[in-house]
């Protein structure tokens, strides 16, 4: 854990969301695309992948990692795939099991693809054995630099213990240091076009 005052970290995060962004934007959309494809091709074959049968995802946006080959490929695995809705009322993620990724979802908070919730199961986090997790940066502890708003560190307090918190990102998006506060939740395993690493804290 970061031991500066917390409006440092904050101030810290703030800057680092601005740099890794550009980074990230700046990386050629070919690259991105065939970055996706190892990335998605070395978490099917983890080994924590193929024991999971409650599969949490994320529909991305913009320059992430694309995500959806991995989606698709949950389902053809015969694995339940569980995608996060935002719920900014009571600002946390509510979880859906998601069986049609061409019907089910709609665009919600940011645009991003939702599961919508008259036409999916609300499931409970401690289903989930696997958890793919988003961020903008990675450091070799697993430290996770996400988006601002503590969605998904408050998400991974609540699932189980033993489930891995894997982050599919672009090697542009690991640094030496993420910035990490107390309520800040680290990751297990880092997958990047260069291969997967596990946290080493």
């Amino acid at each position: 854990m970061d031991q500066r005052p917390d409006s440092l970290i904050g101030d810290a995060k703030g800057s680092l969301r601005l740099s890794l962004r550009a980074k990230r934007e700046a990386l050629p959309a070919s690259d991105r695309a065939a970055f996706s494809r190892r990335i998605t091709e070395m978490l099917l074959a983890l080994p924590e992948y193929r024991q999971a049968e409650t599969v949490l995802a994320y529909m991305s946006m913009g320059a992430e990692f694309d995500t959806d080959t991995f989606a698709r490929r949950v389902r053809a695995d015969g694995k339940a795939l569980v995608l996060p809705r935002v719920n900014r009322a009571e600002r946390r993620l509510d979880l859906y099991l998601v069986e049609d990724l061409e019907n089910q979802l709609a665009p919600g908070v940011w645009d991003i693809r939702e599961p919508s919730p008259m036409r999916c199961e609300l499931v409970s986090p401690e289903t989930i054995d696997f958890a793919l997790v988003p961020g903008l940066g990675f450091d070799a502890r697993g430290g996770r630099l996400g988006y601002g708003g503590g969605f998904y560190d408050r998400l991974l307090v609540a699932l189980p213990a033993a489930t891995p918190r894997v982050a599919a990102t672009f090697s542009a998006q690991v640094i030496e240091s993420v910035p990490m506060g107390a309520r800040d939740q680290y990751v297990d395993l880092i997958v990047t076009e260069n291969g997967p690493a596990r946290a080493q804290r």
